[in-house]
């Protein structure tokens, strides 16, 4: 699984979130002009972890870590690409889901990162076809349950083989006592608009749906006789593709492996750097401005490719959060900082600005948008430290605005040494939330007001006091306070429960209106970190303990 990079000397628990399609086991992809088609093979003897075999094309992380890969390479490196067909190269079976026997060995903490990470993913599905033009078609050529479904849902649309045995199934409440978690009891109504009465049947029905009545239900978009199922998704791929506007003749980028160095205490990478205090459970992050000359025309960027700053520095900001969140669930706290030239990150802004309609740029900012996202729903607290030398600027205020607090180091007496923040447009809605909100509309509860305030004072360097005024940060203790006053709060911050900490920041964190996303990542999500922890789901009796060992589930009959 671990991509040609140093990471030989790592220990075989750690997770490694970069690959190459050279050493997928899991995943196989080709390109045919317009259309790219990604087939399921799971390697059952490729788990990533002992103890399980992936049979039927059942996933662990180590599939999604490919897929996520694999989606990444087609927004990227093939421009030309339009409609993503997702099918499986295995007879009548598309996907069986979560492998059981991995999630029964699993401890609670792996289960929760692993649906996670599932989640974002396929929200990434449709986070590109919103915003990108990549649509994505499930050609479900046998049986396809549980996870396997949800991948399916994430899709544009879903075609299902009318073989009379293929049918799409969510078993996991009569089959595991648990929930499907990673977006099926959410997407089937909100996105499909599945009845409520059918769904209920559905999602209490071992067997699934197959045929006509998938359709008519609402389950699949259509239905295709096996001789004609090939024609008929090639011919939907086509039309879904006619109605995207990626370039045709758009020159790819290839992404390059990250160079990154990972020693006991830190990751470091060119843009980005994580340094661990495992005394005080924190771990630093630091992101850097650009320096130098930067490309600032569309042919400078395509030259640039992978190594263009902001594509680079996402990609590394995107690993090191995936490492931290999977690798580091004692470091508790993160503490996010900036380093640089505030100019020279607006001066990116610009650039991207002018540019969005690009295609290269839109791809780079919808990466720094799933990025940015990725941090609002990590259970981790977070701290901004606006401290000399930072660069909290338009897209890196973004950093700040994601965090539970900001504090901003007042300099009264050194006023040419303060160090500032400036809002730039990009903060009022290119990197919105999960709520479909900018972070600026969460912090203030898009009241006009405040927002307005805030908008009058884009491109303004503004110091703590000024900063604190229109309430853009948390506290502007002066350079006597300051040490104390950020020891203290990081001290009462990392001695509280992670438990309640994980459930108070994700309710605070998202307070505005609730979509399909949030119901996902809050709701669904977290009911099913209850249900994974409960006697009946996990109990040596447990549904999803005894499943196939022959024996029967026991169930504490009590509804709580």
């Amino acid at each position: 699984m671990n991509a040609p990079i140093a990471a030989q000397n790592l220990a075989p628990a750690r997770v490694n979130y970069q690959t190459h399609p050279s050493q997928y086991h899991h995943w196989k992809l080709s390109f045919d002009g317009a259309v790219a088609t990604l087939k399921a093979d799971f390697d059952e003897n490729a788990g990533l972890r002992p103890g399980y075999k992936l049979k039927l094309n059942s996933y662990d992380l180590g599939v999604d870590v490919e897929l996520n890969d694999a989606i990444n390479r087609i927004r990227f490196e093939h421009p030309e690409v339009r409609t993503v067909v997702v099918t499986s190269a295995k007879e009548k079976v598309f996907c069986s889901g979560a492998n059981i026997f991995m999630l029964g060995v699993s401890s609670h903490a792996w289960k929760v990162n692993f649906c996670k990470f599932t989640n974002e993913t396929r929200n990434g599905l449709e986070d590109s076809s919103r915003h990108s033009g990549l649509k994505f078609l499930a050609a479900v050529n046998g049986a396809c349950a549980g996870g396997g479904y949800e991948l399916a849902l994430a899709c544009d649309e879903i075609i299902l083989v009318d073989d009379r045995s293929s049918a799409v199934s969510l078993p996991e409440v009569p089959l595991l006592g648990v929930l499907p978690g990673t977006g099926g009891l959410t997407r089937v109504t909100d996105k499909r608009k599945v009845r409520h009465d059918l769904a209920d049947i559905f999602c209490t029905t071992n067997e699934g749906v197959r045929g006509k009545k998938a359709k008519d239900w609402r389950l699949v978009d259509d239905i295709a006789k096996p001789a004609q199922f090939a024609q008929v998704v090639q011919a939907r791929a086509q039309e879904l593709a006619a109605q995207s506007d990626r370039p045709a003749d758009g020159k790819g980028v290839t992404l390059t492996p990250l160079a990154r160095t990972i020693d006991a205490d830190s990751l470091t990478y060119e843009h980005v750097s994580v340094q661990i205090d495992r005394a005080l459970r924190t771990a630093t992050f630091t992101v850097k401005a650009p320096t130098g000359s930067q490309p600032t025309d569309v042919a400078g960027i395509e030259a640039a490719g992978a190594v263009w700053f902001p594509l680079q520095m996402a990609r590394e900001l995107e690993d090191a959060i995936l490492e931290m969140r999977t690798n580091e669930l004692e470091i508790g706290t993160w503490l996010i900082k900036t380093q640089g030239d505030a100019a020279a990150v607006l001066a990116m802004d610009a650039t991207l600005q002018t540019h969005r309609s690009h295609w290269l740029v839109r791809e780079t900012i919808g990466l720094l948008r799933r990025t940015f996202s990725r941090l609002d729903v990590s259970s981790r607290s977070l701290f901004a430290l606006v401290e000399q030398g930072s660069c909290f600027a338009g897209t890196y205020l973004e950093l700040a605005l994601a965090c539970d607090r900001i504090y901003h180091l007042a300099l009264p007496d050194d006023e040419a040494n303060a160090p500032r923040i400036t809002v730039g447009e990009l903060n009022f809605g290119t990197y919105p939330m999960a709520t479909d909100e900018s972070r600026l509309q969460r912090r203030f509860y898009d009241e006009q007001p405040a927002m307005d305030a805030v908008r009058a004072a884009q491109g303004q360097p503004l110091d703590a006091d000024a900063a604190f005024a229109l309430g853009l940060v948390t506290s502007n203790p002066d350079d006597i306070d300051w040490a104390d006053e950020v020891r203290i709060a990081i001290e009462e911050r990392v001695a509280m429960s992670p438990d309640a900490l994980t459930g108070m920041e994700a309710n605070l964190r998202f307070n505005g209106k609730e979509n399909m996303v949030t119901r996902v990542f809050g709701r669904l999500t977290a009911w099913q970190n209850w249900i994974f922890q409960r006697p009946n789901a996990v109990g040596e009796k447990g549904a999803l303990k005894v499943y196939g060992k022959g024996d029967k589930a026991a169930f504490d009959w009590h509804r709580v």
